[in-house]
């Protein structure tokens, strides 16, 4: 039987993230000012077909999968982008100390969110993205400089997404900080917190595995769009 994660994005569409779903049976999606991923219940001709007539062409949209993915001619594919699929097997208990207090993050927040993930790219962060909920920032005065938050909840398990610190504010712990915080929180809640990290950037993977997550499975990202008429 699969596991819930190997398609993570479908499941959390049909579980914990289903008020932000639409599409069809087959097909779902988040609003294109969430986020870019789509969820297959299975990939065949007839989901891509669902697809097409729930997007317009030119937008840019995400697929995780397991394994090499068959794209239909009439869809622009790059990738695969290869990531870790980590999972906390060993909680961190305890404070992270030495860092400065985190503040819960808003809509006021949103231009400074959108400016930080531009200068750290850590995935896709759009207008709307916090609607995923439980966002926290380190904040030097009033300019956020680092921050996380939460993204595909699947089940029993819930992402912690958006890890970004400012390239000035490197190496002060402020992103174990805010990952302790989300882990604590997600377990609090009776979940098991989950990330995904590119299998070519050691750093943070190095930080994560020090929060106790440990590789799951290696899953490919493809970023699609339907070639214009």
């Amino acid at each position: 039987m699969a596991h819930v994660l190997d398609n993570p994005v479908w499941n959390a569409l049909i579980s914990g993230n289903k008020p932000l779903a639409h599409g069809s049976a087959q097909v779902k999606l988040f609003a294109a000012d969430v986020s870019p991923f789509v969820g297959f219940a299975h990939v065949s001709l007839v989901a891509f077909d669902q697809l097409r007539s729930l997007v317009p062409a030119g937008q840019r949209l995400g697929i995780i999968s397991p394994g090499a993915l068959a794209v239909p001619a009439e869809w622009l594919v790059s990738g695969p982008m290869r990531v870790w699929q980590m999972v906390q097997v060993r909680p961190k208990r305890g404070r992270v100390a030495g860092t400065p207090p985190l503040r819960p993050l808003g809509l006021a927040h949103v231009p400074a969110m959108l400016a930080l993930t531009r200068w750290t790219n850590p995935g896709p962060f759009f207008s709307n993205t916090l609607a995923f909920g439980h966002y926290e920032g380190v904040f030097d005065g009033e300019e956020l400089v680092a921050m996380a938050g939460q993204r595909l909840h699947v089940g029993p398990y819930t992402e912690i997404s958006a890890v970004c610190t400012h390239p000035e504010y490197l190496g002060r712990g402020y992103a174990s900080q805010l990952l302790h915080s989300q882990a604590q929180r997600m377990r609090a809640a009776g979940n098991t917190p989950f990330l995904h990290v590119r299998t070519d950037n050691a750093k943070a993977v190095r930080v994560y595995e020090a929060q106790g997550f440990e590789v799951r499975k290696e899953l490919s990202i493809y970023l699609i769009s339907m070639r214009p008429l």
